[in-house]
């Protein structure tokens, strides 16, 4: 680890030095998790294009991260800039609606099916808004979430499971109550505990996503969510599928893939195109009683909305990105340079007799240092945080950037098999630095 920082400090002069005059962003960055980046100071981006980035050093990177989901569709996408300058140039938000919007609706009907759509700026807003209306509709007032989930920043989904109670999740700052008080988390894959948290009666909502991914990718086993989708039903519980990182599974998600059934469904991040944009849907069922509430005179004030909600300038991005990206033979070349680097991963560690593992899902991949948790809590309590560390710098140090909070790889339409193999040689390079073998 020694010599990988030094050998970062050399690389990266410009960047460090800008990293010494940025005294008016706090702690030196746009946002926190920036500094989770290995290295003593974040590396400062110049330009990205397609499947790279250039930093201010002038170093160019292979990027496996892509804005986690974010940038998806690659960087720079020439359709989808195009879209945003001639709606830019056309104004950007006057709180009407446009033509965009509702072609992106029938748009996402036809990838999801859900019936009826709105949108928000983020997914994070996007979640907090159908939680309201669960609650609103079903006049309880528990949510269910899976153990080690993340939907964005929304407080009563920041929890993990301690024994028999909810609590909030490490690191969440700042709760406003008990997270208790609100939710239950259940252990993913394990119907028996959805089935007793669903048994109390008070539930109005459970909200997964159907793999988890924001504490490493962690498949669902077969049979799960048919559990899931028999026992919500059986209980009266709405089923809100968040998709925003699960896109990846294919142009409709794992939602189309496996032939889900969401009451209510989020997506956000990648359908933007890099713009910031989130959107809901609601089953028919769901959204003739949603539409019954937001006809009410008080709906400005109803603790859904934003003021920038529904942007022309994001419906035209979105109707862009739905267009050009995020197609059935784009995920075919994405989904096949996933399963090559989960390939040259299995191999590079079975060769040592690691027992490690990788898991899969579409166009994302991601390896483990222990075999494939089943449950968040499994996922959770193998994290090794040095060795984190250590494979991301090392990578990155070699010019590939991998998603900072894990060890996880997304694949864009411009994605090369030569970016796969340079993946490929520098991990096994750094097994042999680990190992001596």
């Amino acid at each position: 680890m020694r010599v990988e920082t030094e050998r970062f400090v050399r690389l990266h002069p410009k960047s460090a030095e800008h990293s010494g005059k940025v005294g008016s962003l706090l702690a030196g960055v746009p946002m926190p998790w920036m500094r989770r980046w290995p290295g003593p100071f974040p590396i400062v981006l110049d330009e990205a294009r397609g499947a790279r980035f250039t930093d201010i050093d002038g170093i160019e990177y292979v990027d496996l991260c892509l804005g986690d989901t974010g940038s998806m569709t690659g960087h720079a996408h020439a359709e989808i800039g195009a879209a945003v300058a001639r709606q830019m140039a056309r104004g950007s938000t006057v709180m009407l609606p446009t033509h965009d919007a509702a072609w992106v609706a029938e748009e996402l009907t036809r990838r999801f099916g859900l019936t009826k759509w709105q949108f928000a700026l983020s997914a994070t807003d996007a979640n907090r808004f159908v939680l309201r209306f669960a609650r609103a509709i079903t006049g309880k007032p528990k949510v269910i979430v899976h153990d080690w989930c993340y939907h964005g920043t929304v407080d009563e989904t920041l929890v993990v499971r301690m024994g028999d109670r909810t609590v909030s999740r490490p690191g969440a700052i700042g709760p406003q109550i008990n997270p208790g008080l609100t939710t239950r988390a259940v252990q993913f894959n394990d119907l028996a505990d959805l089935e007793r948290a669903a048994a109390h009666g008070d539930v109005a909502c459970m909200l997964i996503e159907p793999a988890l991914t924001n504490i490493g990718i962690v498949l669902p086993e077969p049979g799960y969510l048919d559990g899931v989708r028999e026992i919500t039903r059986k209980h009266g519980i709405l089923l809100i599928i968040d998709e925003t990182h699960t896109i990846c599974a294919g142009p409709g998600g794992c939602t189309k893939e496996w032939g889900l059934e969401p009451d209510m469904f989020v997506i956000g991040k990648t359908i933007g195109g890099g713009t910031a944009v989130g959107a809901y849907g609601l089953s028919a069922a769901v959204a003739d009683r949603v539409e019954t509430l937001q006809s009410d005179a008080g709906i400005d004030v109803s603790g859904v909305g934003g003021t920038l909600a529904g942007n022309a300038l994001s419906m035209a991005a979105v109707r862009a990105t739905l267009t050009h990206a995020l197609l059935p033979e784009q995920f075919v070349h994405t989904k096949q340079m996933a399963a090559e680097w989960t390939l040259g991963v299995q191999q590079a560690y079975e060769r040592r007799g690691l027992q490690w593992s990788v898991q899969r899902l579409g166009a994302r991949a991601e390896y483990w240092f222990c075999p494939p948790p089943r449950t968040g809590a499994d996922a959770a309590a193998a994290v090794d945080h040095e060795l984190d560390a250590f494979m991301h710098l090392w990578a990155i140090n070699r010019g590939i950037l991998l998603t900072p909070f894990h060890n996880m790889a997304l694949f864009s339409p411009f994605h090369e098999p030569a970016d796969v193999q340079l993946h490929t040689d520098q991990f096994d390079e750094a097994l042999t630095a680990l190992t001596g073998r």
